[in-house]
């Protein structure tokens, strides 16, 4: 039965392995996020908790796209265990450095899939990245303007709460 589902299947079974490896990436995203939002209430940083609350709740909706997409597809989707998440930060400002490598390394895991959708001339698969690489585009511009905010505010005096502030209204308006 598994070999009739299988020709069935609209994805190879590499894409469907390297799109459930992003499920699982987009799950551990969500609970990093949370981890920070975590920290930051913890600290009293309320408006960076909110952001990152908010950043996790859109990794969840992500890891459901993928998750939902490798069954429309004929694939079979694998709920992932998360562990390992960083629960401690040193700094304010080292939780939002690692929430930009976050975004980078999900950027470069969608490359990848898109890269090996392109050898495989899987057109339906790569039109649902395209969705996602736009996501990232926004995703590593915020996270790179809230860390930008550590150097134009700076953290002496009222800094990191200035820093706190204006995390929530870091805005993306795409293409200009």
């Amino acid at each position: 039965m598994k070999d009739l589902l299988r020709i069935k299947s609209l994805i190879s079974t590499e894409i469907e392995a390297l799109l459930n490896q992003q499920v699982k990436k987009e799950a551990y995203s969500s609970s990093v996020y949370l981890s920070m939002a975590s920290w930051c209430n913890h600290n009293g940083y309320d408006f960076s908790a909110d952001y990152f609350f908010k950043q996790a709740e859109e990794e969840r909706m992500h890891q459901l796209k993928f998750f939902k997409y490798i069954l429309d597809m004929g694939g079979n989707s694998v709920s992932p265990e998360v562990t390992g998440i960083k629960q401690e930060y040193n700094s304010f400002r080292e939780v939002f450095e690692e929430a930009l490598d976050q975004e980078i390394g999900v950027t470069n895991s969608i490359k990848n899939i898109y890269a090996r959708c392109m050898k495989e001339q899987d057109f339906v698969t790569m039109e649902f990245l395209n969705w996602f690489l736009k996501e990232q585009r926004e995703e590593e511009y915020k996270a790179r303007r809230a860390l930008e905010l550590f150097e134009v505010i700076g953290e002496e005096g009222t800094g990191r709460w200035q820093i706190d502030k204006h995390v929530g209204e870091i805005k993306y308006n795409g293409e200009a």
